[in-house]
């Protein structure tokens, strides 16, 4: 089995260790190994191949000393044949929250949302993704 060093905040480190611990994990590794393989899953789900779908991408981040904000919208032009509607908001004291609706295939969608996740100084990016249209019976 290969090792895998891996960067990140105290805090976030804090938080795996707890989650490890709440949830009987063994420890880090076998945590991290869960979490690689759910994302690396994600867009995987052949239901969704050769559908038209709807993509919603919420992204939170602090607005004070970040290039998040410029990124977002390098994002939005990189990726205009997608980007359905986009909605910028101020939330709490120091916090953006920027929410794109995508349509496109799942290959877009996911470029798009592995982009942002790419993005330095993000908080959360969350998303979720629904067929449109029918296809195979399924609506």
């Amino acid at each position: 089995m290969g090792v895998v060093s891996v960067s990140m905040p105290d805090s976030l480190v804090e938080r795996i260790d707890e989650f490890t611990e709440e949830h009987g994990y063994t420890g880090r590794s076998e945590f991290l190994r869960e979490a690689a393989r759910d994302l690396l899953g994600e867009f995987e789900d052949r239901k969704l191949e050769d559908r038209d779908l709807m993509g919603v991408v919420t992204v939170v981040f602090d607005y004070e000393g970040t290039s998040v904000e410029e990124r977002m919208m390098q994002l939005r032009h990189e990726h205009e044949d997608i980007v359905a509607s986009n909605f910028h908001s101020h939330v709490g004291d120091h916090d953006c929250m920027e929410l794109f609706i995508l349509e496109g295939n799942l290959e877009q969608i996911s470029a798009f949302v592995g982009k942002v996740r790419a993005t330095t100084d993000t908080k959360t990016v969350d998303y979720s993704v629904t067929p449109i249209g029918e296809a195979d019976g399924i609506v």
